[in-house]
């Protein structure tokens, strides 16, 4: 999981969560948006886009403005402005990995992926958990304050155990957006996944989230979960019900832009960096007490894994080839720099030469000689030669 921030149109910096598939292979992006008042942190939000990224999406998850982390003032904000946010988030996305195919929103804040989905070509499925059927409907948690809003301009509202102070405009906002017309202009895919004992925001709004949108469209039962999906087993299995239904729709990553390595970093980012490598993305960086973040390995240990992995290749593909019985190989890989005159046999015979000390661990019932001939064998490795040999780096400027 990786923390960041970004900036959003009006100016505050908003702080999310970025979960990652493990082992770096997603099929693709994903925004989620919370729930009215919550916070990117809610038991829901967490359970359910790390059961995502376990299936192989990359998850932003962030606190709209004035919640959680982010900056600015909720008393500013309204549902419109919950849809900048998400389409701020969405671009900065877009920017740093890619553009996201799938929004999935809980309660209100499914209500506002269906409502900026238009603004998002990139956008192939929309999924909503418990949402209401009109962003009016959350004034009905307003009560009696409801009156004193719209006579005074504003008042303090409790809302799960907090107070916030909600201004007449945030009522005004909330009943000036029309989506049953968006719905049926909404040209992708939807799930509705609700529980019918709801007893927040009542299973009619998800029937009249159904009969405005046209097909594609699903409906899925939560059964007893409660509103916040507190128990992490309804958030996992809604987790794993939207995996298996959005990649139906998904669009394929192009392969032929993916080939080879992009490297992609910001100067406020420090040095951190993003590493795409076809469908499987990395991270590097430095660690803290070198200036970085230590999100991801550094450069060099990148280098030392390529001989590493490329060792350990090597040598199960030769013990399969000759029917050796070698059960496992593995291998560390220690970088240092030594001093020229302190090598015997380097070419160099000035300043510093790098080092790569390469240990080998074999398992299995090999005699002395298999072993002997499975260290020869690890200095054949392609990564070991091209390192060994000479290196040709050729650097240019990108077109515009």
């Amino acid at each position: 999981m990786t923390r960041i921030r970004f900036q959003a149109r009006h100016g505050n910096q908003l702080t999310g969560r970025l979960e990652m598939p493990p082992g770096g292979l997603w099929r693709a992006t994903a925004v989620f948006a919370h729930c009215f008042t919550c916070s990117k942190d809610i038991r829901a939000a967490r359970s359910i886009t790390r059961a995502l990224a376990q299936a192989g999406y990359a998850v932003l998850r962030f606190d709209f403005t004035g919640l959680g982390e982010s900056e600015g003032d909720f008393t500013d904000t309204s549902f419109s402005s919950n849809l900048d946010d998400l389409e701020d988030a969405s671009n900065w996305l877009t920017e740093q990995y890619e553009a996201p195919q799938l929004l999935l929103g809980h309660s209100l804040g499914g209500t506002a992926v269906l409502a900026v989905a238009e603004r998002l070509d990139s956008v192939r499925a929309v999924a909503t958990i418990g949402a209401p059927s009109s962003p009016e409907h959350v004034l009905k948690q307003f009560g009696d304050n409801l009156e004193k809003i719209e006579e005074h301009g504003r008042a303090e509202v409790e809302l799960a155990g907090r107070s916030f102070h909600i201004r007449r405009d945030f009522i005004e906002d909330a009943r000036n957006h029309d989506l049953a017309g968006r719905l049926r202009k909404l040209r992708r895919a939807l799930l509705i996944m609700h529980a019918p004992q709801d007893r927040v925001v009542h299973i009619d709004n998800a029937e009249q989230i159904y009969q405005a949108a046209l097909h594609p469209k699903s409906f899925v039962s939560l059964d007893d979960a409660d509103p916040l999906l507190s128990n992490p087993a309804d958030a996992e299995y809604a987790a794993r019900v939207i995996s298996a239904w959005a990649g139906r729709f998904l669009e394929p990553q192009d392969k032929e832009s993916n080939q080879g390595v992009r490297v992609s970093g910001r100067s406020d980012q420090g040095f951190l960096c993003h590493i795409q490598v076809g469908e499987h993305t990395l991270l590097a960086d430095e660690p803290e007490d070198k200036g970085g973040t230590d999100q991801g390995p550094d450069p060099y240990d990148y280098l030392a894994s390529a001989l590493g992995s490329c060792t350990v290749m090597t040598l199960n593909m030769y013990a399969r080839h000759k029917k050796l019985p070698l059960e496992r190989v593995s291998c560390e890989v220690h970088h240092s720099k030594v001093h020229a005159e302190d090598c015997a046999d380097c070419e160099s015979k000035s300043g510093k030469v790098d080092q790569l000390h390469r240990v080998i661990h074999i398992e299995g019932d090999l005699d002395e000689a298999q072993k002997e001939r499975l260290l020869e064998i690890a200095d054949r490795c392609p990564v070991h030669r091209s390192l060994d040999k000479e290196i040709r780096i050729i650097t240019s400027g990108a077109e515009e």
